[in-house]
């Protein structure tokens, strides 16, 4: 099969007209899955940590973004058009983010971008983007002021860019959910309180505290921790000492699986809760203490959807490495682009129009389908409009769903 560089032009022949585009590459030939002629090829950027510490997340997300432009592409979902995924390691750090996003911008082949994993790598992502037309859908980032600003606390919400979506719901209504989950369902009313400083982090253990404390309970005593580290034999020692019944931990499974343990090795035994940055499978298999620790995650347990049996059994037959929790946003974070580029192909007489980009970032806030996690839309901010969550306890060392609810904010 041969490709050859798109161009902005059109090439009038004798049979008709052959439409090459600025965001597509024309393959000539016969297709590998369909055996049909000439399609399109329209690329659609991921990005996620690939390598380090949270390479479990990303790599289950990246298998997910391909296993859709597989699918789309054996079902043919748009006609004349052959789907890419160009995958990019963010390595977790916001600098090599805003590297990447300037890549996906320069190559004029990529329509829409799916990622990435942490709410502070985006916020370096966010601008460019907008500047270049070029959408993004994350599947995993929570950070309120993403979608809604500064000022979303105080009611002040205003989009912040026209390119930015996602499929997992706010920090605003997973914090609030753990805080009532905790207090009414667990009956437990004094929490210690740490974050990691993070975007994500610090952002859910402040809508935790806030609704915990609407609610009745207690804080009784908050700290600051390093990400990086794995020593915390002397925050455990002051949890020890406040008569915690829980902690909450605003952070990711790397820094939350030895705080567990340590904690309750000093004796502090309580259990530990977190977010969906701490519900990953690799949390048990670092942590020789988790047993009842709680997480929520964002979504209904996927295993137990009717409308991700396909997707599962699709992903087990094709990778190795597991799903982990964001394996079914990102199949329809990669979807949602997909559908994008369909609406966009069929309001331009079928073929991927010039300013595709644009058309396709149009198309976006017209998007509805039913996906693996359920009914895929978006609101005027750009976020889901599924705001379903589940809560979680350690079980026999693997994550066991205990409570699910379509959740809205207070």
């Amino acid at each position: 099969m041969r490709n050859r560089s798109a161009l902005i032009l059109t090439t009038v022949l004798t049979t008709g007209a052959l439409t090459l585009t600025a965001c597509g590459s024309r393959d000539e030939g016969k297709d590998e899955d369909n055996n049909s002629g000439d399609k399109t090829t329209v690329t659609i950027g991921f990005d996620a940590p690939l390598t380090g510490d949270l390479s479990a997340l990303g790599i289950g997300m990246r298998n997910s973004a391909e296993l859709a432009v597989k699918t789309a592409n054996k079902e043919n979902t748009v006609d004349g058009v052959e789907f890419k995924l160009q995958p990019l390691d963010d390595q977790a750090q916001p600098s090599v983010g805003g590297q990447n996003a300037q890549k996906f911008i320069s190559n004029k082949d990529v329509i829409g971008v799916v990622g990435p994993l942490n709410s502070s790598v985006s916020q370096s992502m966010q601008k460019p983007f907008n500047d270049a037309n070029l959408t993004q859908i994350s599947p995993a980032n929570t950070g309120t002021e993403l979608t809604q600003g500064d000022g979303w606390k105080k009611g002040d919400k205003k989009r912040q860019f026209k390119t930015f979506f996602r499929t997992a719901t706010t920090d605003q209504v997973q914090g609030q959910f753990a805080a009532q989950y905790l207090y009414q369902k667990a009956k437990i009313k004094k929490v210690y309180l740490i974050d990691d400083q993070k975007t994500y982090g610090a952002g859910l253990a402040a809508s935790f505290k806030d609704t915990f404390t609407d609610l009745g309970g207690k804080i009784v005593g908050q700290d600051h921790v390093n990400p990086e580290d794995r020593d915390f034999k002397s925050v455990a020692s002051k949890v020890k000492g406040k008569g915690a019944q829980a902690v909450y931990y605003g952070g990711e499974y790397p820094a939350a699986a030895p705080l567990s343990q340590q904690l309750k090795e000093s004796g502090a035994d309580v259990p530990l809760m977190g977010g969906d940055g701490m519900k990953s499978d690799e949390f048990p298999k670092l942590n020789k203490k988790a047993e009842g620790d709680l997480g929520t995650s964002v979504g209904a347990p996927v295993e137990e959807l009717p409308s991700a049996k396909k997707f599962i059994a699709e992903y087990n037959k094709n990778y190795k490495e597991n799903m982990e929790t964001y394996g079914g946003g990102t199949y329809d974070a990669t979807w949602a682009i997909i559908e994008a580029v369909k609406l966009a192909v069929q309001d331009n007489d079928g073929e991927l129009p010039d300013d595709a980009r644009e058309k396709v970032l149009a198309s976006m806030s017209k998007v509805k389908f039913d996906g693996v996690t359920g009914s895929v839309s978006f609101d005027e901010y750009g976020d889901t409009t599924n705001t379903m969550m589940t809560a979680y306890e350690i079980k026999n060392n693997k994550w066991e769903s205990k409570f699910s609810e379509a959740y809205k904010p207070r």
